[in-house]
C-alpha cells in the first residue's frame, strides 16, 4: 500500500513527487509513467525558456508561482549543477497600436516584483539585438534558457535517493475507489493500492480527472501544437538571444518568436494550430475519437467561433512557410524563407471549460480521493517546484 501515487513523470509530477518526499521522507511515494522515460510529452517538448512572470495577471496562481518557482529552479540548478543562462530577452512593438498594449505589459511586470524590466527605445533595441526592427521594447533580463528534460532527469533522481519509486511503462487505465483507499490499475494488469491518488497526466489530466472524480469534470483539455523552425547556422548571427513580440490580447498563445537553444541553435516559433491527436506532433496525425471528443465539447466549439480567423491564419502559417517567414520578418526582416529549417513541435494542454472560458490560469481539482492538476500549460516548466509545493501541501494536509 502506497501513501500517495503521483501519475505523470512530466515536470509537474515529478517536482510534485521530489516536494513531498523531501517534506515527508517517510511517506511511502509512487509516480507512473505510461512511456520508457521523463518528459516525453510537453516537458521535452517546449523551447526551454525560463519564464520571469512578465505576462501573468498579478495575484494569480500563474504570477505567484512562476516568480517563487523561478528562484527554487534558479537555486536547485546551482545546487544540482543543471546548465543554464539568464540571457535576458526583449519585447517588441513592431506598430504603433501595440505601443499601448507594451506599457501595459510592462506595467504588469512591475506589479509582479520584476523592477529590472526596462523600456527601452528602438537605438537600445539595437544595441541588444542588432537585426531587430521595432519602435520599441521591453528589456526583460530575468529570462534565460534550459534544457527541461536534464532537469526532470534530476528530479527524478533526487526522488529517488529519498527513496521515492519511479516505475515506466505503467499508463493507468482506471482508478477504483474503495472505502479507505483507491486501487490503480493500469494497462499492464498491475493494481497499485494508494491512499491518495496525484493526478499530473498533462494531456490526458481530464481523462484521469474522470477515472478518480465520475461526476463530471467541468473542463475538457484541448490540444494545441506549436510548430518550430530551426535557423540555418550560418544565419545564426541575426538572433543573439530571445526576441519576443508583443502577444495579441485575444488570444492566448504568446505568437512566434525567436530562441536560442541551451545547447546551441535558434529556434523560431511557435505556431498554434489545433491538433487532432492529443499526442499529435504531426500536421497528419489523427485520432478520430480524440478529435471528435473536441469538436464536440461545447466550449471548444464556442472557442473556434471566437477565434476562427486567428486559428485560419496559424494553420496557414502551418501549411505555408513563406507565410511563416512573413510573421517572423516582422520582427526581423533580414530573415529570408531558406534560412528556416524544419524544427520539433510540441502539443500544449490547453484546458476549456463548458461555456467557453480558455482556463488562463492553473487549476488544481480536488476531491476525497485524489487532486487533480487538470491545467498547467506554460510556465509550468518554470513553476515547476513553487506548483509541486502548492500541490505537496494540499497532500501533506490529508496526512
Amino acid at each position: 500500500m502506497y501513501d500517495i501515487t503521483i501519475i505523470g513523470g512530466g515536470i509537474v509530477g515529478l517536482a510534485t513527487a521530489l516536494r513531498i518526499k523531501e517534506q515527508k521522507p517517510a511517506l511511502k511515494v509512487l509516480l507512473l509513467e505510461k512511456e520508457n522515460e521523463v518528459a516525453k510529452h510537453q516537458t521535452g517538448h517546449n523551447s526551454g525558456v525560463i519564464h520571469s512572470g512578465l505576462y501573468y495577471k498579478p495575484g494569480s496562481l500563474k504570477a505567484t508561482n512562476c516568480i517563487r518557482g523561478y528562484r527554487m529552479l534558479i537555486d536547485f540548478c546551482e545546487r544540482e549543477g543543471v546548465a543554464y543562462d539568464l540571457c535576458g530577452k526583449i519585447v517588441v512593438a513592431t506598430t504603433e497600436e501595440q505601443r499601448p498594449l507594451l506599457r501595459n505589459l510592462f506595467e504588469r511586470g512591475n506589479q509582479n516584483g520584476l523592477t529590472q524590466n526596462r523600456m527601452i527605445s528602438e537605438g537600445e533595441m539595437k544595441e541588444i539585438e542588432p537585426h531587430v526592427k521595432g519602435l520599441e521594447g521591453i528589456w526583460v533580463p530575468y529570462t534565460g534558457i534550459i534544457d527541461y528534460k536534464t532537469v526532470c532527469e534530476k528530479y527524478a533522481e533526487s526522488f529517488r535517493k529519498l527513496d521515492g519509486e519511479v516505475h515506466f511503462g505503467e499508463k493507468v487505465t482506471d482508478v477504483k475507489n474503495r472505502n479507505t483507499h483507491s486501487e490503480v490499475v493500469t494497462a499492464t494488469g498491475k493494481v497499485f493500492e494508494t491512499k491518495l491518488v496525484v493526478n499530473c497526466a498533462g494531456l490526458y489530466s481530464d481523462k484521469v480527472a474522470q477515472l478518480t472524480q465520475p461526476e463530471n469534470i467541468n473542463v475538457r483539455i484541448i490540444p494545441f501544437r506549436g510548430e518550430y523552425y530551426k535557423i540555418r547556422p550560418e544565419k545564426h548571427y541575426l538572433v543573439k538571444n530571445l526576441i519576443y513580440p508583443v502577444p495579441d490580447p485575444n488570444f492566448p498563445f504568446l505568437g512566434v518568436h525567436f530562441t536560442r537553444m541551451i545547447e546551441g541553435g535558434i529556434e523560431a516559433g511557435p505556431n498554434a494550430v489545433f491538433a487532432f491527436k492529443r499526442e499529435g506532433y504531426k500536421k497528419l496525425d489523427i485520432n478520430v475519437p480524440e478529435m471528435l471528443e473536441s469538436l464536440s465539447w461545447p466550449g471548444f466549439q464556442k472557442v473556434a467561433m471566437k477565434y476562427w480567423r486567428t486559428g485560419l491564419g496559424e494553420y496557414y502559417r502551418s501549411f505555408s512557410k513563406a507565410a511563416f517567414t512573413k510573421a517572423l520578418q516582422g520582427l526581423i526582416p533580414e530573415i529570408q524563407s531558406d534560412d528556416l529549417i524544419p524544427g520539433g513541435s510540441g502539443v500544449r494542454a490547453q484546458a476549456c471549460d463548458y461555456d467557453g472560458g480558455l482556463l488562463d490560469d492553473f487549476s488544481i481539482i480536488e476531491n476525497k480521493t485524489a487532486i487533480n492538476v487538470c491545467n498547467a500549460p506554460s510556465p509550468a516548466a518554470t513553476s515547476s517546484l513553487s506548483i509541486g509545493q502548492t500541490v505537496s501541501e494540499k497532500v501533506l494536509s490529508r496526512f
